[in-house]
């Protein structure tokens, strides 16, 4: 791709020096990101250290993403993470249970029909950050909600922008932590998390606050009156409850 965005975006990539980062959050920089435009076409794909300079997103550089919701069956509990102090944008903070990006190094994680790229992605990184096998998160498991297109920074040199696909899965799950990506996690009901947003100690990631702010807690409420006969909740329980067609613009 050689659009003037893409173009300044690397002509800025060789004055920036990670040698001060974690070097295995470092290495991860090099991955490389699904370019799109304001209405999720792709245009081509730049390394995730590009896509993340504030340099670059102030110039329009936007990329894909996806947010991943775990519940469990029994009693509808969302996981959350602590992104661990070595990551290299927006560490120490409460989030979701994953949010990553579906990359260009996998021809699986570009397919766009019935968002199967974002949703193989999302196994891939549960995998990697929570240590949960990709057999306890099928990718036909995941319902898809919507997409959000947001901007948020994490100081002055990093931020994100994004536009972000909203995953909901239930599933029994073992987490074997990777405290390089995550330093906690926890299971929580909707009035604990509420707490936890006005608890003046937590830190929470952007993207997390706005999905909950305007759309999570509506949805969970829907999760936990859609339970089945067996008394178990099910994403799949929302299939259609959204008009996921287009891109949420929140920015």
């Amino acid at each position: 791709m050689s659009s003037p965005a893409v173009l300044a975006a690397k002509a800025a990539l060789a004055s920036i020096d990670l040698s001060g980062y974690d070097p295995v959050q470092s290495k991860l920089m090099d991955e490389r990101c699904i370019l799109v435009d304001e209405d999720d076409n792709a245009l081509g794909a730049v390394d995730k250290k590009t896509c993340h300079l504030m340099e670059n997103i102030n110039k329009g550089l936007l990329h894909r993403a996806f947010s991943a919701f775990v519940f469990r069956p029994s009693d509808g509990k969302l996981l959350l993470q602590k992104r661990a102090p070595e990551k290299i944008t927006f560490p120490n903070m409460w989030t979701n249970t994953c949010c990553s990006h579906p990359l260009d190094d996998f021809e699986a994680e570009k397919i766009d029909k019935d968002q199967l790229g974002v949703r193989v992605a999302a196994s891939r990184k549960l995998d990697h950050e929570l240590g949960i096998p990709q057999s306890q998160t099928p990718v036909d498991g995941f319902q898809y909600l919507t997409r959000i297109h947001y901007l948020a920074p994490s100081n002055g040199m990093w931020g994100e922008h994004e536009v972000d696909y909203i995953l909901f899965i239930t599933a029994d799950v073992t987490v074997t932590p990777n405290e390089n990506e995550i330093c906690d996690h926890k299971y929580v009901d909707k009035a604990e998390l509420q707490a936890m947003f006005e608890e003046t100690g937590n830190s929470f990631t952007p993207w997390f606050k706005l999905i909950a702010r305007d759309f999570l807690f509506g949805w969970w409420d829907e999760l936990l009156l859609r339970k089945g006969v067996d008394g178990k909740v099910s994403a799949k329980s929302l299939a259609g409850l959204v008009d996921g067609s287009k891109v949420v613009k929140m920015v």
